[in-house]
């Protein structure tokens, strides 16, 4: 036994070392570009053909093998085409040094402060024109699914193009904005309204949305209601309500860049520990930065029931 240990370890070489470690990198790359996109459920189908074909050859079954093997060669092609997006955005992304784009912060935080000025500005005005609004911004998990839902722009984020989405009576004004990174992806899109029925019974349609879809994700939603012009900020379900245009700027910087390690966007590199900001910090913030005010009893109640358990 410790002759064998022995040889094995002197077959092991450094370069064998790197061959492992890139390909491991390449692999949770791989998972981290498709997470939250339907090329998940793609990857489990052809794993499943594949574990299929490694059955037939094992126990002989010479038609199934050929049969599988000659899709195998039309199979590659439509690959290509089913995962064009996929392939397109990983691309994308090596061109802009691939997930090290963390590594040049002063870039990264000028993106983050750009798409949280003009998404504020932009909702500040609509508040103030009495137009609703419903904006997801996303972070870690990918909302491909979400966006294809609507209508794909790829347009830059601005403030006059946010606020024409959402001018009355234009075709994409009742849906979500999906923004990722720098870029407004999609308008029109659809969201999971909210299941919890405390939630339910006293939100419109709008703070449901934003409520659903962030009880399945990690996004951040920013809701301008269209009865009161009241400006919202949602995350992990729960609302800071009343915010003005220079609290949601900075309470959006604090979670799409948070000081605790993670990446622009709220994404997380390799190796890095802490948490985002929870927004029960960012509602203390934002609630000691109001003047004071009395509030009715009602309200008071409205505020715990929509802050929920702890």
């Amino acid at each position: 036994m410790q002759q064998l240990l022995t040889t094995i370890i002197e077959q092991i070489r450094l370069t064998s070392l790197i061959d492992v470690g890139i390909t491991a990198l390449l692999i949770y790359w791989l998972f981290i570009l498709i997470r939250g996109t339907r090329a998940v459920s793609l990857v489990i189908g052809v794993t499943v053909l594949f574990a299929v074909y490694a059955a037939a050859r094992f126990f002989g079954l010479q038609l199934l093998t050929q049969i599988l093997q000659t899709g195998a060669v039309v199979g590659l092609f439509a690959l290509v085409v089913v995962f064009q997006p996929e392939l397109r955005r990983a691309l994308e992304r090596i061109g802009r040094v691939g997930s090290f784009n963390w590594l040049f912060s002063p870039a990264e935080q000028r993106a983050v402060h750009h798409v949280a000025d003009e998404v504020a500005r932009a909702s500040s005005l609509l508040s103030a024109d009495g137009h609703g609004a419903l904006i997801v911004l996303e972070r870690g998990t990918g909302l491909e699914e979400v966006a294809e839902t609507g209508v794909m722009l790829h347009a830059d984020v601005s403030s006059d193009l946010l606020r024409t989405i959402f001018a009355p009576r234009t075709p994409l004004h009742d849906g979500a904005v999906i923004i990722r990174e720098e870029m407004i992806l999609a308008a029109g899109s659809l969201l999971p309204l909210a299941e919890m029925t405390v939630h339910t019974e006293r939100f419109g349609t709008r703070h449901r949305a934003a409520l659903g879809i962030t009880e399945q994700t990690d996004a951040v939603v920013i809701v301008v209601s269209e009865e009161n012009g009241q400006v919202s900020l949602v995350e992990r379900a729960r609302i800071v309500r009343n915010l003005n245009e220079a609290q949601l700027a900075r309470a959006i910087r604090s979670l799409l860049a948070p000081t605790d390690g993670r990446g622009p966007f709220g994404r997380r590199p390799p190796g890095v520990g802490g948490r985002a900001p929870r927004l029960a910090e960012l509602s203390r913030r934002v609630s000691r930065s109001r003047p004071h005010r009395r509030t009715k009893p009602e309200d008071d109640a409205a505020a715990a029931a929509v802050r929920g358990p702890s």
